[in-house]
């Protein structure tokens, strides 16, 4: 599937769809350059879900938790600061991926060997004319 985002005005419309065509899945891999907007896709994609904590990158922490609309957690990853596969688990990945809640992942190919095998693989890329597509 494809979104086209022609603007930033038109993220929460991407968001929406996005949601709509998630399904059962529950595990997803954002995959952009930096400054794509991987970051502010996942938190209006939060927002569509219900989520009203303050969503912002882990970049520090690896992982943030926010609760959905439904009172479900939502696990928000960002692996960029990440140097060893080995540094994910001692944060109790395998607890967090295979919990059946949703995952967030921006950096996915820092630790491409322990992606599970339904991981939804989502790319974010810049247009020309500024937009964004979302590929999924």
């Amino acid at each position: 599937m494809e979104i086209r985002v022609k603007s930033i005005d038109g993220i929460v419309e991407a968001a929406k769809a996005f949601v709509d065509a998630m399904g059962e899945k529950r595990i997803f891999a954002f995959y952009g350059k930096m400054g794509v907007g991987k970051t502010t896709f996942i938190k209006a994609v939060c927002e569509e879900m219900g989520v009203e904590d303050v969503i912002n990158s882990p970049t520090f922490a690896i992982v943030n938790e926010y609760v959905d609309g439904r009172g479900e957690p939502v696990y928000h990853f960002d692996f960029y600061r990440i140097m060893k596969e080995q540094e994910v688990l001692d944060i109790g990945y395998e607890d967090y991926v295979y919990s059946g809640n949703v995952c967030f992942m921006e950096w996915p190919e820092l630790i491409e060997g322990l992606l599970p095998a339904d991981v939804v693989k989502v790319t974010i890329q810049e247009e020309e004319d500024g937009g964004r597509t979302i590929m999924f």
